[in-house]
């Protein structure tokens, strides 16, 4: 988790240099998203994963790919139990797509946000 969080501060340093985000806060969002896929990855899949970032023409695009085809699905969120559950939906409130394409092998998470 902390190597997929440290590998996207890199690409967003790496990014930033030529075109600054257009708001602080989309920094924060992608690195949030990344990691939140990242601990879903960690937690519900039974090998490594592997994330791509890459620049779009108005955005970032992330993909994480692990090794669960089982797609990511909402839970119910319940504070005084601490359980989780609020991950997914925070990578759809943040995002401007979300995609998950299956195969016998895993999975890839697509989300593109702004930049």
């Amino acid at each position: 988790m902390t190597g997929a969080r440290l590998a996207a501060e890199e690409f967003l340093s790496d990014l930033g240099e030529s075109v600054p985000p257009a708001t602080p806060e989309h920094w924060d969002d992608i690195l949030l998203v990344v990691t939140e896929l990242a601990a879903n990855a960690v937690q519900y899949a039974p090998g490594p994963f592997v994330l791509r970032l890459r620049r779009t023409f108005d955005g970032v695009h992330v993909t994480l790919r692990d090794t669960n085809p089982t797609p990511p699905a909402p839970r119910s969120f319940d504070p005084r139990t601490g359980g989780g559950g609020i991950g997914w939906h925070l990578v759809h409130a943040l995002c401007d797509q979300v995609s998950v394409v299956t195969d016998e092998r895993g999975k890839d998470v697509h989300v593109f946000l702004p930049w």
